[in-house]
């Protein structure tokens, strides 16, 4: 059978967890920017491709929420 852990062997918040955390950063990043890429080129590519549709004002639309999600999602100062 199994042996029981002893109380000593693990210690609460004592590990480090630094690889963790880059990698959590890492996939938060990539879901937030990869989203705001995605939205950006649906965007413009139903505003180009609709009935009456136009490439410039596409183009311009897709500019316009692609500054405000750079705007709205990058890094704040004094996030960790």
């Amino acid at each position: 059978m199994a042996e029981p852990h002893a109380d000593h062997d693990y210690q609460r918040g004592t590990q480090d967890i630094a690889e963790q955390r880059s990698t959590f950063s890492l996939v938060m990043g990539m879901t937030k920017w990869g989203s705001l890429a995605v939205a950006v080129a649906l965007l413009f590519l139903v505003m180009w491709f609709q009935p009456g549709g136009n490439f410039f004002t596409a183009l311009i639309a897709a500019g316009v929420v692609a500054v405000a999600g750079i705007l709205v999602l990058r890094d704040k100062p004094g996030t960790h």
